[in-house]
């Protein structure tokens, strides 16, 4: 069970949540933070206040003035008339960390949210409710707008959600649960939507597995140096101390921890070759400068996960409401956008590396790694795929936040597009994945070719492999071994069978 304060969520926890069905639990302190602001709404509506969002509209209608009477309504026609998401429905992990960041929002008493209302979404979110979210539809301004409108229908008893793999009419859930659709009070339906809640759900989970392909990535790299019997001295830990970035320093450490002990190594020392590739010889300084850009994306999520992105934002100790812009997705779409383009690099390195093994000319194996070339085109169009992903990767690296458009007729006249940055980065990692499981294929197979036994941390990489993959003797459907490949890198079995065997990796 989480224990949700407003304030110490972090990427590792989103995940916990989003993918491993971890419950939540708020604090009892922040049920009267969130009661305080609640409070607050009503005494304006008392006093009949003119309060943007709670007594009038919203955008352009900003100054339409609602009546008290029709505060109700105009909370339901929010979530009704700002649902126009298009496209795929997003997956339930970023459903769940979604609605997980809006939570760890709500509750930290600036919203104007009642209790209750937010006590139904941790409902939904502990019973594996997951209401279909369209991908597409928000600009990144006024926050998520649209998706969280989705999140937010079946708490009225509308839209459709998927419980236990099923997708089915929410009122119908709520009836069988014996919940009633919430009545929406002054203020609750703008604090469900006013938020850059899917970006950065979408973005803690990028973050996270663009850290997990990092440590994929130096395994993959420390294979190939062994197929292609490279050398260990650019990992020298006395190179890295005169430049000492961090990610650089790790990722060496990492290569020379799964280096260890190899017999490969120890063969060539003596060998002609002065210097590797740079696809080689540089990987702590490709590897390591993704690191960092990673490190400083983690960051930003985690700063954002713990903020306040409504508007208006209520103060209860003063009684005020203040109009702002929380909401604005710019931070976080530059800190996504600079994702997307530092986790392309380790695809782009490693399809060097890759064509290094296939190639004879470079790898003194046989060609395309296999025995009986020409009968049999072994890893040959392995190389095709990955050259294939890598080049989408560099249409898809492309910063969303440098586009704006303006819209509701030029009140929100800048919008950041962070969203957009979010799902792109979900792509390019996944194109990461699979150019790295076919380096690992590749590197796997030309180290069956070598006698002697690589470093530890290759060794168990290897066998891993071999556990779930036969070394290739004759052709067959390589997109299935691609397939088992990636899902093993999904479920982090590689690394957690490399740490088993030398230690944790940076």
């Amino acid at each position: 069970m989480l224990k949700l304060d407003g304030r110490a969520l972090t990427v590792e926890k989103v995940v916990r949540v989003a993918r491993k069905g971890e419950k939540v639990e708020i604090l009892p302190e922040n049920r009267t933070l969130v009661d305080h602001s609640a409070a607050v709404v009503d005494g304006f509506l008392r006093d009949n206040k003119v309060v943007y969002g709670i007594t009038t509209g919203f955008g352009h209608f900003a100054r339409v003035m609602i009546p008290t009477e029709h505060v109700r309504e105009l909370q339901k026609n929010l979530l009704m008339s700002h649902a126009t998401g298009t496209g795929p429905n997003i997956g339930d992990d970023q459903v769940r960390a979604m609605m997980l960041l809006r939570i760890n929002a709500l509750i930290k008493g600036f919203s104007g949210i009642r209790w209750q209302t937010l006590a139904r979404l941790v409902d939904f979110l502990n019973h594996g409710i997951h209401p279909l979210v369209p991908q597409k539809g928000s600009v990144g301004a006024s926050g998520d707008l649209v998706p969280l409108a989705h999140m937010s229908l079946p708490l009225i008893g509308m839209g459709k959600v998927r419980l236990g793999g099923r997708i089915r009419d929410a009122a119908v859930v709520l009836e069988e649960l014996g919940w009633k659709p919430l009545i929406l009070e002054a203020k609750e339906g703008l604090a469900l939507i006013n938020g850059t809640q899917l970006m950065a759900a979408v973005g803690a989970l990028n973050a996270y597995d663009g850290l997990i392909l990092c440590k994929t990535a130096d395994v993959s790299a420390a294979c190939s140096i062994e197929a292609l019997r490279g050398t260990d001295v650019p990992f020298d830990s006395r190179i890295h101390a005169l430049r000492p970035h961090p990610g650089q320093v790790r990722a060496a450490e990492n290569i020379r921890l799964l280096l260890q002990d190899s017999e490969i190594l120890k063969s060539h020392k003596a060998c002609e070759k002065v210097q590797d590739a740079y696809s080689l010889r540089c990987i702590p300084q490709v590897h390591g400068a993704t690191r960092d850009a990673l490190r400083y994306v983690t960051a930003v999520l985690e700063t954002e996960i713990n903020s306040v992105t409504d508007n208006p934002i209520i103060f209860p100790e003063t009684k005020e409401s203040l109009s702002c812009g929380n909401f604005h997705g710019q931070p976080v779409a530059l800190a996504l956008d600079f994702l997307g383009i530092g986790v392309a690099e380790l695809a782009n390195i490693s399809e060097r590396r890759i064509e290094s093994l296939v190639d004879p000319a470079l790898s003194n194996l046989p060609p395309f790694l296999t025995r009986d070339g020409g009968l049999n085109s072994g890893y040959m169009i392995t190389q095709y795929a990955a050259a294939s992903l890598v080049s989408e990767n560099k249409v898809l690296a492309h910063p969303a936040s440098v586009d704006s458009i303006p819209t509701s007729a030029n009140q929100e006249d800048h919008v950041s597009m962070g969203t957009i940055a979010a799902f792109k980065g979900a792509e390019i990692i996944q194109n990461v994945r699979q150019v790295l499981a076919i380096e690992l294929l590749c590197a796997a197979q030309g180290l069956d070719f070598i006698r002697q036994q690589p470093g530890k941390g290759v060794v168990a990489a290897h066998d891993l492999i071999r556990e779930h993959i036969p070394s290739l003797t004759h052709d067959r459907i390589m997109a299935y071994d691609l397939q088992s490949m990636s899902e093993i890198l999904f479920r982090e079995d590689m690394i957690r069978a490399v740490e088993t065997a030398v230690g944790p990796l940076h």
